[in-house]
């Protein structure tokens, strides 16, 4: 079991926690993950390791809570544990010989475009940041990234903060303005990661996306996660997560993203319906003891 040390909400839709797992925070490193299992009925998910501590032994995760797992582990708090946590898993990203980088993240991705732009940035590599967000109330880690990259560039869909527009539309604006980099790592959604890597292509733009497919052991036994890249079958658990973005067949990975889609949703309508008769029950309990 892994203890919670910390449980902090940094918008409406994504929450923080750090995990007390002194093994893994001692190997991690930028771009592995961790798969986790709640309880003993739980399926087991992939989360990137958004942050690790050698010294405290502890690693963080960032989560959106929006299928039957992450909205067992939002009823978790401070100093409850999680029953299985297993990593680092996946190969770390490979940042050699870089000099100048661009990172962009999309919404929750941010969560795991910061350990890339924390881990370059100090090592001595130029990074401008690119983060976007949907509106201003969605925007989160502003603070730790500003600390952790040469520029910060935030847009939102609306312009309610920021620059208004999509990432895709600064990156080409300092693409055009001749900002040179030797590396744009993009995190997000897979359609977000798709244009990133369009829009760097016509500049010869090594670029790496980090692709979270179905998963299931880690391990690449059950090919779940299996994704085309230069027409060649890869598995994201021991082949990626990073992959050049240039390469990956997008519209297969969308596809094979929503083959369970409505069985997510089956499963998360059945968790909240229970939720609320234990809710209900915890009332009229209390209305009858008054």
């Amino acid at each position: 079991m892994a203890r919670i040390v910390t449980k902090r909400r940094l918008n409406p839709t994504v929450t923080l926690l750090e995990i007390e797992s002194p093994m893994i925070a001692h190997k991690a490193k930028p771009g592995q993950f961790v798969i986790l299992r709640v309880d003993e009925l739980g399926e087991r998910i992939p989360l990137t390791i958004a942050d690790f501590d050698s010294i405290r032994g502890t690693v963080t995760i960032m989560y959106q809570s929006v299928g039957l797992t992450t909205k067992k582990l939002d009823l978790l708090e401070s100093g409850d544990t999680i029953l299985d946590l297993v990593g680092p898993l996946g190969n770390p990203t490979e940042v050699d010989h870089v000099k100048r980088a661009v990172v962009i993240g999309g919404g929750v991705g941010c969560a795991i475009a910061f350990p890339q732009a924390k881990f370059l940035y100090r090592a001595g590599v130029h990074v401008d940041v690119i983060i976007g967000f949907r509106n201003k109330d969605l925007v989160f880690l502003e603070g730790s990234f500003r600390k952790n990259c040469t520029n910060l560039y935030i847009t939102t869909d609306d312009g309610s903060y920021g620059e208004k527009g999509f990432v895709t539309t600064k990156l080409k604006e300092l693409l055009d303005a001749g900002e040179q980099y030797d590396l744009a790592i993009a995190i997000g959604p897979v359609p977000m990661m798709r244009f990133v890597a369009e829009t760097t292509k016509p500049y010869g733009l090594h670029t790496l996306v980090s692709l979270n497919p179905v998963m299931v052991d880690g391990t690449g036994m059950c090919g779940g996660c299996r994704v085309k890249v230069d027409g060649t079958v890869k598995f994201a658990c021991v082949d990626g997560p990073d992959f050049d973005g240039h390469l990956v067949d997008y519209d297969e990975l969308m596809t094979r993203n929503a083959v369970y889609r409505d069985q997510e949703t089956a499963a998360a309508e059945v968790h909240r319906c229970r939720l609320q008769a234990l809710s209900d029950a915890a009332m009229m309990g209390g209305a009858r003891n008054g």
